[in-house]
């Protein structure tokens, strides 16, 4: 039997058209009328949920179809969406942009997986009659597009009248609303897309600003009523073994340099019986006490590489810690800061942890980007060999020992690379994964920080 979760998934026709803009307006706006919203982002970024959740107050979680399948996002999309007001989703790059020249783990194939209305955010700058060309194509594009409504941005509430009665004359879809040109509210850029949250300068000014453009220039009840008309969602069951017993302490570094983390993996290994302890491996001297694992996400650790360096007891305890066996999962940044030195962006070398005798730099390109399945080619931590499951990467920096434990293959390719480290107590490298997409190694890693408890 289906449930009733009142959804709408934000599209563009590109990145860059202010997606991410467009969302937190209307989460904030939401907030503001004192309305309940929960967000979610398609695909793997880490980015967009933290200015949902750390900013707005909103909780945010990713939808990535690679990494779940259509089952498990449902299920999610539900778990999470379902004490809510109105789950609004963000999408990625052009609505029909999926893995390779395919529409596969695209925003539109996450609307269509859920059955969520998807609304076209659309850059009015430079158009006329063009921009209902535009709606028209893109909705038309494939039969089950699902594209039913739009949001200008970027446009004079001068033009604006003329923009949406032209747009609804020739397409038939409605126009919500616009906001206009705000510069002073542009969001920043990055290296890995957006600034992390903590770094926006006046942040809470900007979505206080955008907040009150969305409330006076969106049709919100409108778009209130979209959401509301989705039709029921169908929500298998999560696969879930039981907990393991003891609450093993699980240390998670959380902070400027760590902070790349989905949400539902943590939740993850919650429900499978871990305590999560957060830790700072820039202020703290020390682990949390009686940690029986050690979770060091990814993140921007060159960045910060003279203040981890010169935080000699943290690294000197990290590398006590894992040299002695205790449980280990390091991800991308987390990876770098297991290495001997790690160039920070002055492009001076700073020693780290020390576990890798290796070193770290900035290539100035992406290295090794995108979707990947990892299959393990030796039995450790996460699974025996032969075990695989999907993984994303996305550095600049790079290592010149970046491990071979296990093959990373992308789909509707034929590169592949071999990658990262993985022993009985640890995997290190720069693939990063949802727990979800691999329940049977988040429940392995439990255990080995249940067994280390015992010992």
């Amino acid at each position: 039997m289906g449930k009733q979760l009142p959804r709408l998934l934000l599209c563009a026709a590109a990145s860059g058209s202010g997606k991410t803009t467009m969302t937190c307006a209307l989460l904030q706006a939401l907030k503001d009328l004192g309305l309940r919203p929960t967000a979610f982002k398609c695909g793997p970024d880490y980015i967009d949920p933290m200015f949902h959740s750390e900013i707005i107050g909103v909780p945010s979680r990713n939808l990535d179809l690679f990494f779940l399948g259509e089952d498990k996002t449902r299920a999610l999309l539900w778990e999470n969406g379902r004490h809510g007001d109105l789950s609004l989703i963000e999408g990625v790059m052009g609505y029909y942009d999926g893995i390779a020249m395919s529409s596969e783990a695209s925003a539109y194939h996450l609307s269509r997986a859920t059955g969520t209305p998807a609304v076209l955010v659309l850059d009015g700058r430079g158009r006329a009659l063009t921009a209902a060309a535009a709606v028209k194509g893109i909705r038309e594009f494939r039969p089950d597009s699902n594209v039913q409504g739009v949001l200008l941005n970027r446009v004079s509430p001068m033009l604006y009248p003329r923009l949406k009665e032209a747009i609804e004359a020739e397409t038939g879809i409605t126009v919500y609303g616009f906001l206009p040109p705000c510069p002073q509210s542009a969001l920043e850029s990055r290296h890995l897309g957006l600034v992390t949250a903590a770094e926006v300068e006046n942040l809470h000014r900007k979505l206080t600003e955008l907040s009150a453009l969305a409330a006076k220039y969106v049709d919100l009840p409108g778009l209130l009523a979209l959401a509301r008309s989705a039709p029921a969602l169908d929500v298998p069951p999560l696969p879930l073994s039981p907990a393991v017993s003891g609450r093993p302490r699980i240390a998670v570094a959380k902070d400027k340099a760590f902070c790349f983390y989905y949400a539902d993996s943590l939740s993850l290994l919650e429900k499978l019986g871990a305590e999560l302890v957060p830790f700072s491996p820039l202020k703290d001297r020390e682990l949390p006490e009686h940690v029986s694992g050690l979770y060091l996400g990814g993140g921007y650790p060159e960045l910060y590489a003279p203040e981890l360096s010169e935080n000699h007891s943290m690294r000197e305890a990290i590398r006590r810690a894992v040299t002695r066996g205790l449980p280990t999962i390091a991800e991308c940044g987390g990876f770098l800061y297991l290495h001997r030195e790690l160039a920070g962006e002055d492009e001076v070398s700073y020693p780290m942890a020390g576990i890798f005798d290796a070193s770290a730099a900035n290539t100035h390109r992406l290295s090794r980007f995108g979707y990947v399945t990892l299959t393990a080619q030796s039995e450790g931590l996460l699974g025996p060999e032969g075990f695989s499951f999907p993984a994303h990467e996305f550095h600049y920096w790079d290592s010149d020992a970046p491990g071979a434990a296990f093959h990373a293959q992308k789909p509707q390719s034929g590169r592949g690379w071999n990658c990262a480290y993985h022993t009985k107590t640890m995997y290190a490298g720069f693939p990063h994964f949802h727990f979800w997409a691999a329940p049977e190694a988040a429940r392995r890693f439990v255990e080995a920080c249940q067994v280390f408890q015992q010992h």
